[in-house]
């Protein structure tokens, strides 16, 4: 009988411990004058811990505020909410306006490697206009932290972008956006292929898609098995070729997308 009641207790124990996952948690003025950011621990972090890879998302100008919220209204976080099941620890910092700043999303990063445990060797980044900015400017910045990223209709601050090159990168960009021009992210690839140091680059220009149109990539699961095909304890760091997304992607996005699955908790005090 008491075996049994001890049997009851640890499995109690070891469901209550499950249930704290599967999680958005805002952190706020965790990191002395740093960014504001959410982690969204997934549903079978319990069982995965170390192993868990990590996602960084950085949003675009439009999203800029104090407002921690603003930055959930699309991107990963959104695409959780609405279906998409993306076995990562997610970390969206919140830009409270101007460019993003590489050391910034960097204290965010190690706080967050700090307190969760998660595979430090699948760190990837991607984002959106200002966020594509970002992701290239703290990709080339610090290309020994990250496994691959994905840069959306941006460009780069950087005035050496050659630390891109040790990274697995997707640059994609509309032939049509005129909110940042595809000139932004033709620049990076040229520098790029001009010094001979284009093997992990890849790039698409999507005819005739605008500047919002992009948005959608990161609901789509493609997106995400891309990504997680990388590591840095990858041998040469080989690039991934086996994915394509297209512009007639772009209006698929959604259809996969599951429907049913339980919104997280978010914890936000």
């Amino acid at each position: 009988m008491r075996r049994t009641l001890l049997l009851i207790v640890a499995l109690l124990s070891s469901i209550s411990m499950m249930a704290q996952y599967d999680y958005l948690i805002a952190n706020r003025k965790v990191i002395p004058g740093g960014y504001d950011f959410w982690v969204y621990t997934p549903e079978d972090y319990y069982f995965s811990q170390e192993h868990t890879p990590v996602i960084i998302f950085l949003h675009g100008a439009s999203l800029c505020s104090k407002d921690l919220n603003r930055s959930r209204r699309y991107g990963p976080l959104d695409a959780i909410v609405k279906g998409r099941e993306i076995p990562a620890l997610v970390i969206v910092p919140q830009n409270p306006g101007g460019s993003w700043n590489p050391k910034k999303i960097n204290d965010v990063l190690e706080w967050t490697l700090k307190n969760y445990p998660a595979d430090s060797t699948r760190v990837y980044v991607l984002g959106m206009s200002l966020g594509g900015y970002g992701t290239l400017d703290f990709t080339g910045t610090y290309p020994e932290k990250v496994a691959a990223a994905m840069a959306l209709c941006g460009g780069t601050t950087l005035k050496d972008v050659q630390g891109l090159g040790q990274v697995p990168l997707w640059i994609m960009h509309g032939t049509a956006d005129k909110a940042v021009n595809i000139k932004e992210s033709k620049k990076v690839v040229n520098a790029l292929e001009d010094a001979h140091n284009d093997k992990r680059l890849r790039y698409d220009w999507l005819k005739g898609q605008s500047h919002g149109a992009l948005a959608s990539i990161f609901y789509m699961k493609r997106t995400y098995e891309w990504l997680f095909r990388h590591s840095l304890s990858d041998e040469g760091r080989p690039l991934c070729r086996e994915y394509k997304i297209t512009k007639d992607d772009l209006k698929g996005a959604y259809q996969d997308l599951n429907r049913d699955m339980p919104d997280p908790e978010v914890i936000d005090e």
